[in-house]
């Protein structure tokens, strides 16, 4: 290809929103190097780069539909995995407070239903096809890399230092910086060395907990539907549950509370936490189903949203991205959705800045 916009791109983080950001870059750069602080698994297996990972996760359509024009024939990929379609609502039983259940009706969507270290594992390996991309995990990423030019101009990217599994730290040469390590630091990092100021942020509190478990699928578990959520009643009741199907014939099972009364992590307290929803759907369906593995928690505080559109003298050749810009309460499923939606949209500014 002869509209290369530059020799090499660094994605800084191997989540959904790397390697999406990873693949629109493929095709206008000679090289992409995605860097990874954790070891990437071989397997389907979680990782401690993403603390949120072994909660329930869903595909939702606009995601599906971003990651297929990314990845063409994932969802496919992703059935062969053991992902679970579920259509919307006919396959739902959904019990917000007044509808126990809401009326179930074919709306003509679907969702996938899988863990999440199965996203990632089959798109890694949809990556792995594009010669041009690489991965490089066990990867630090521990500062971003500008020069400075006159007359009040923006800094701009040159690169990036990092350090290996050894301790032996490299600067990659970069003609552009993804950073979608989620945290931002690095952004933020080089802002405040540049004397620039801190990008103005609009948080949402929602101060809310999860605790997650696998079940497996019991035999006399209900027909009449594949995932079900119940809805709390604040204030009355402010406990909420998520059954939702994953590959190998599993449950994801994740309670959620807000303030103090988020889900314990212990058997009795878990199993409590279900006889006290706001309905039995939840504990008559777990009744005979057997666990499998530790129970997780995770806390999100508040929702965030960094305005780094408002840095006038913002650095050339870098591009916070997914999380870094946005963190979404995550009893929304939006994250992956989101992330593979910026991804497209990407995509098309480097196809218009390459032409």
């Amino acid at each position: 290809m002869s509209n290369y916009i530059g020799r090499q791109a660094v994605v800084v983080g191997a989540g959904m929103g790397g390697l999406s950001a990873a693949r629109a870059l493929a095709d206008h750069f000679e090289q992409v190097l995605v860097i990874e602080n954790d070891a990437l698994p071989v397997n389907v297996a979680p990782r401690t780069g993403t603390p949120q990972c072994k909660h329930v996760h869903g595909l939702l359509m606009g995601g599906l539909q971003a990651l297929e024009s990314l990845f063409p024939s994932l969802e496919q990929s992703l059935l062969q995995a053991g992902a679970v379609p579920v259509r919307m609502s006919s396959d739902l039983r959904f019990e917000p407070p007044g509808y126990d259940p809401f009326p179930q009706r074919d709306l003509g969507l679907h969702i996938l239903c899988m863990t999440r270290p199965l996203v990632e594992a089959t798109v890694r390996k949809r990556i792995a096809l594009h010669a041009n991309i690489s991965v490089r995990d066990c990867c630090k990423a521990q500062e971003l890399l500008v020069t400075s030019r006159s007359g009040g101009r923006p800094s701009e990217l040159t690169g990036i230092r990092c350090a290996g599994s050894d301790g032996k730290t490299e600067n990659l040469a970069a003609d552009f910086v993804v950073d979608a390590s989620s945290h931002g630091l690095l952004t933020l990092n080089l802002l405040a060395s540049l004397g620039l100021p801190a990008p103005s942020e609009s948080t949402i509190g929602v101060d809310i907990g999860y605790c997650t478990s696998m079940f497996e699928i019991s035999d006399d578990a209900p027909t009449d539907w594949k995932a079900m959520v119940v809805i709390p009643d604040p204030p009355r009741n402010r406990r909420g549950a998520f059954i939702i199907p994953a590959e190998g014939r599993r449950w994801t099972v994740t309670l959620a509370g807000r303030y103090n009364d988020k889900p314990p992590d212990d058997e009795a307290g878990y199993f409590a936490y279900i006889k006290n929803l706001r309905t039995s759907t939840a504990h008559a369906a777990l009744r005979n189903a057997k666990r499998q593995g530790a129970f997780s928690r995770y806390v999100l505080r508040a929702s965030r949203r960094r305005h780094f559109e408002g840095i006038a003298a913002f650095p050339h050749g870098l591009l916070p991205f997914g999380d870094t810009i946005c963190r979404f309460n995550p009893v929304y499923g939006q994250g992956m959705s989101v992330a593979a939606q910026e991804a497209c949209l990407f995509r098309s500014l480097l196809a218009g800045a390459s032409r």
